[in-house]
């Protein structure tokens, strides 16, 4: 509806509130980036290989960390293998085709390593890759 006597004038470009998204955003990612840097600072040496390459991370992945004594930690905290199995069941009906890393130490058991993996399989995930260090 057009009023006698209103102009509309053009408000123009509001730079407050795109300086306010950005700030929200860049928050949003240095805080992503802190806490996905954390899971790998665990004390695990891994393993070389030739062909080992730095992936890119995969969105939602799971690292389970298996330290050289066999404990199983993933996001900081301590799993048993049934608690393990719990939360992998858990992961998967909720987001079926979930990534899993696992991050073994060079002087973990192969009983460890092969222990996680009949976990996953258990729990029906497939999609599985394993953490390596480049050659030097």
């Amino acid at each position: 509806m057009k009023f006698r006597g209103s102009k509309v004038e053009n408000p123009g470009f509001q730079i407050a509130p795109m300086i306010d998204i950005i700030f929200i955003l860049l928050s949003f990612f240095i805080a992503s980036q802190i806490f996905s840097q954390w899971e790998t600072e665990i004390d695990v040496k891994l393993p070389t290989a030739q062909t080992g390459t730095t992936p890119e991370r995969l969105p939602g992945e799971i690292i389970i960390n298996i330290l050289k004594s066999g404990e199983l930690v993933i996001n900081g905290k301590t799993y048993t293998d049934e608690s393990l199995m719990s939360l992998l069941d858990r992961i998967v009906e909720i987001w079926p085709g979930q990534p899993v890393l696992i991050r073994a130490d060079t002087e973990t058991s192969y009983g460890h390593v092969i222990a996680v993996l009949d976990l996953c399989r258990k729990a029906d995930i497939w999609n599985i890759s394993f953490a390596t260090t480049a050659a030097d």
